[in-house]
């Protein structure tokens, strides 16, 4: 069996700098026309100017003849100006700010300490049709990590609709019911993204058999009726809700060490782990929908012109991605590394 679909975008991709970023970058590239680019490096990308250095490593990194094209997210501060936002909203390369609550996860040190410091900036934004994307954890120590999305919702994301209904944005690697439910009740300014390692596994995948530290992530897996709930807004055909992987490459190292690091490396197969979790739910036929056409048209960007097509065809996902370093090789381990799944990129073609 064949599948031709529109080239599908990424809207939610972490693709570090430097030798990692030249490692991890070809996988997202030759799979996405497009990819929204997280800017929580150390430095953030907090400016147009850094976005934009940032975006010619990114190309510098591909060949010369890849057809990627990289959307950036700027990294919001307490101190981000309406003048910031003002460029931003004149550059075509631009897709957003990201709001970061303040260590709610990797590099977030430099998050937005208190939604109403920065709310001129989101006044700004609604003002210019800025899309704002969000992780949406609250950080509050006494509020269980499992509850910290739900929280985030009650506390920051109904009052800012409410207050500011004009403001796009995008909660990002939802994890719960609450935030289906949040999106689905919304206006049509509120979009989520759905990641591949929460459509696969619920909160048990993280201990099965000891721990599994390459499944740890943040907003941590939840429960299965949890993972229900996303899996049904995934393959419901709602175009509030689309692909973003949410990929965040670590080395092994750093994932396997004494306080290891959040993030899952889907990047090396990540449109046909979604394939996969669309046919298992008999629902093949909406892949195209939250892949390809739903993000782009929330973000109003033409629809890619080039196609692919997955074929149902068995093979292994890599057990390791190797690293490339003589002198101190720190391989990655990808989602479902070593595992077989039943569909496989076999082509991109234009139009």
């Amino acid at each position: 069996m064949h599948l031709r679909i529109t080239q599908p975008d990424d809207w939610h991709v972490h693709l570090r700098d430097g030798e990692m970023l030249k490692r991890v970058v070809p996988y997202t590239a030759s799979q996405f026309g497009r990819a929204l680019i997280m800017p929580n490096l150390t430095p953030p990308v907090a400016t147009v100017h850094q976005a934009m250095d940032y975006r010619r490593r990114i190309l510098e990194s591909l060949s010369a003849n890849s057809a990627f094209d990289p959307r950036m997210s700027l990294y919001l501060t307490d101190h981000t100006s309406v003048k910031e936002v003002d460029k931003a909203a004149r550059n075509p390369n631009i897709a957003g700010f990201k709001l970061y609550p303040a260590g709610a996860t990797t590099h977030s040190d430099s998050g937005v300490t208190k939604i109403s410091r920065v709310m001129n900036v989101l006044e700004a934004m609604a003002k210019n049709d800025v899309i704002l994307q969000v992780h949406g954890e609250v950080t509050d120590s006494h509020v269980d990590i499992y509850d910290r999305e739900s929280e985030f919702i009650d506390q920051i994301l109904c009052p800012l609709h409410h207050e500011l209904p004009d403001l796009k944005f995008v909660l990002e690697h939802i994890t719960t019911s609450q935030g289906v439910e949040f999106v689905t009740d919304s206006s049509a300014c509120v979009a989520g993204t759905i990641t591949p390692h929460h459509l696969i596994f619920n909160r048990n995948g993280m201990f099965e058999g000891g721990l599994r530290p390459h499944l740890y992530c943040l907003p941590v897996l939840k429960r299965e009726p949890h993972r229900q709930a996303l899996l049904g807004a995934a393959t419901s055909g709602n175009p509030s809700f689309f692909l973003g992987t949410d990929s965040a490459p670590h080395s092994r190292s750093s994932k396997q060490s004494d306080c290891g690091c959040a993030g899952i490396f889907s990047a090396c197969a990540a449109i046909e782990l979604y394939a996969e979790v669309f046919d298992q739910a008999g629902c093949i036929d909406r892949l195209e929908g939250f892949a390809s056409h739903f993000g782009a048209d929330f973000y109003n960007v033409p629809r890619n012109s080039r196609k692919i097509t997955l074929t149902r065809q068995a093979h292994h996902i890599p057990e390791r991605i190797p690293d490339k370093n003589q002198e101190k090789p720190d391989d990655l381990v990808p989602l479902l590394g070593g595992s077989m799944i039943h569909w496989k990129l076999t082509e991109t073609t234009e139009g």
